[in-house]
């Protein structure tokens, strides 16, 4: 499956997809990282793996709206196939979301719909919850609002601080979201409204 990736930071998830496709233990196919940012990390991992790149800088262009068509275009051109967000610090707009002919997932650092947004560890400590987690979920024209394909809980410790939080909820990203594009790109997902399952074989489809 060919596919896109925005980053906006160090690309910590985007190079696990990368390790993971080069082996071949996921059916997908790396062919566009972009960024809104000039110096995101993320574009050295991807030109390093002869990645194609582009930088979308907002000031470059007039409006956002116009930005998201540069975008949209750009990955339409690549014959982008499924798009993943991997700390891309934008929200995509309706339009571009509509435009798209391709399924867009993100993962966010904890169990929708709890603590959507920005910062969501240190949302997650100043509530007081005794468990966060992540969520692997389809993107829709909200925030962090679309069908969830997979969740996984990581315990609140009472010493926590959102660093420490943050880095074991990554230590699960990593084993959760290519588990959930492996089963995207090869046919193992079906979605019914705001439910996703995973297809049993020898259902027919």
């Amino acid at each position: 499956m060919r596919t896109g990736v925005l980053a906006s930071g160090r690309g910590s998830n985007l190079q696990m997809f990368i390790d993971l496709a080069q082996k071949g233990e996921l059916p997908i196919e790396l062919v566009a990282v972009g960024s809104d940012q000039a110096g995101a990390q993320a574009l050295a991992r991807a030109r390093s793996a002869g990645i194609p790149v582009r930088v979308f800088t907002p000031a470059d262009y007039p409006s956002p709206h116009t930005r998201e068509e540069s975008l949209l275009t750009w990955l339409q051109e690549r014959q982008v196939e499924l798009l993943l967000l991997a700390g891309y610090m934008r929200i995509l707009g309706e339009r571009f979301v509509q435009g798209a002919d391709f399924p867009i997932l993100n993962i966010h650092p904890s169990l929708l719909p709890a603590f959507p947004g920005l910062h969501a560890q240190r949302q997650a400590l100043d509530y007081g919850v005794k468990v966060s987690g992540c969520t692997v979920h389809f993107v829709d024209e909200g925030l962090d609002s679309g069908p969830i394909i997979a969740q996984e809980a990581v315990p609140v410790l009472p010493q926590d601080t959102e660093e420490t939080l943050s880095a074991r909820i990554l230590t699960v990203e990593h084993r959760l979201y290519p588990e959930a594009v492996r089963l995207l790109a090869s046919g193992q997902l079906e979605r019914s409204g705001r439910r996703v399952a995973e297809r049993k074989s020898g259902s027919g489809h």
